[in-house]
C-alpha cells in the first residue's frame, strides 16, 4: 500500500511499514513544515493514505470538506515508545485492506472506520453553437 506519514508519525512505524514492502513517504523527510491542507493535497495527488496522530485531519475532511478520498488513518494510542507505535501500526495495517476512502481511527484494542465524503466531480460542458 501507499502511505503518506504525517510529520508527527514516528520513524520506527514508518520503517516497520517500509520493511514489509509498503511505499511510505514521510513528511518529516520530504517536506517538513507543510500544513495539513498541503498534506491532504499531496496524498490525493499521489494516491496515498495519510497516517497521523493529528485529529485536525478529521475536521478537514468532514467539516471543511477538503478532498480526502485517499483515506486517513488517525492513531489514538498512547505512545510510550515509538517501537510500540510501530507494533500497533503494523498489526493494524496488515489486518485490513479497505483503508482507502475511509477515515479510520486506530486505538489499542479496536479500529473504527467511517466512509469519507465523496469528492464532487466538477465538469464543464460546452453548449453547441447555434
Amino acid at each position: 500500500m501507499r502511505f503518506l506519514a504525517d510529520e508527527n508519525f514516528p520513524f520506527d512505524a514508518v520503517s516497520a511499514l517500509r520493511d514489509v514492502g509498503h511505499d511510505v513517504v514521510w513528511i518529516r523527510e520530504s517536506t517538513p513544515g507543510i500544513d495539513d491542507e498541503e498534506v491532504l493535497n499531496r496524498a490525493e495527488i499521489e494516491e496515498r493514505i495519510v497516517l497521523t496522530f493529528d485529529k485536525d485531519f478529521g475536521e478537514s475532511a468532514f467539516h471543511r470538506k477538503l478532498p480526502a478520498s485517499c483515506g486517513i488513518i488517525l492513531f489514538r494510542i498512547p505512545a510510550p515508545a515509538s517501537s510500540y507505535v510501530a507494533h500497533i501500526t503494523l498489526t493494524a495495517i496488515q489486518s485490513r485492506t479497505d483503508w482507502p476512502g475511509h477515515f479510520s481511527v486506530i486505538e489499542e484494542k479496536r479500529i473504527r472506520m467511517r466512509l469519507l465524503p465523496a469528492r464532487e466531480i466538477l465538469s464543464e460542458h460546452l453548449l453547441p453553437d447555434d
